[in-house]
């Protein structure tokens, strides 16, 4: 699970930047832009807060597996909801 996030994070950022650029500056598409941006950005804080509290605490690895799978699933649904 953990080299699968550690894959899919780096193509949904790339992704997501190639969207981006892809977007006008202008309306409905800067908005959307601008809400993908937040999005990957609360996407990054939770994994650096994710890592952090792995590397500080001697708990299993199945909590920060948890905790890394609950980040996931909330940006892939801030996503939806952006494209929606």
């Amino acid at each position: 699970m953990k080299k699968f996030f550690y894959l899919l994070l780096p193509l949904t950022v790339l992704g997501m930047s190639l969207l981006i650029t892809a977007c006008e500056k202008d309306g409905p598409a800067e908005k959307m832009g601008e809400k993908i941006d937040q999005t990957v950005e609360e996407t990054m804080e939770k994994v650096e807060e994710t890592t952090e509290e792995m590397m500080g605490e001697e708990g299993p690895a199945e909590k920060a597996g948890e905790k890394i799978d609950q980040a996931v699933e909330e940006t892939g649904e801030a996503i939806k909801e952006t494209v929606e």
